[in-house]
């Protein structure tokens, strides 16, 4: 499986933008998936989390009510919705595929490339 993470860009505070992540190589319908991101100086930080169907879905404290995770396994896609963008979420953001439903990074077997965000004040 390889992932495509896309979307990033620079955007001013209270912006918005969009990510998305392309699997290919094989379906990821099966595969729970998440995002993460890291910070300059920063470990990796887990940011939300879908199940296979799409259907259950779980965000950190850092993005709920302003990030949402989705998929379309129809495109073999996930997306995350980031909303009222912070400086503070200015952090390479990374996909990734795996069999665990788990915030740890390190169950995931599959990983994007990551797309930079930066939010400016």
């Amino acid at each position: 499986v390889q992932l495509q993470a896309s979307g990033g860009g620079l955007v001013q505070a209270g912006g918005s933008l969009r990510l998305s992540c392309a699997a290919s190589g094989r379906t990821v319908s099966s595969y729970r998936m998440g995002w993460f991101r890291q910070a300059p100086g920063k470990e990796r930080e887990f940011v939300a989390r879908i199940n296979p169907s799409g259907g259950v879905t779980d965000h950190a404290d850092s993005g709920k009510g302003r990030f949402t995770i989705s998929r379309d396994n129809a495109k073999n896609t996930m997306y995350l919705q980031m909303n009222s963008l912070k400086p503070e979420d200015t952090a390479v953001y990374y996909c990734a595929a795996g069999a665990a439903w788990s915030i740890s990074g390190t169950t995931y077997a599959y990983w994007g490339q990551g797309t930079q965000v930066t939010v400016s004040s």
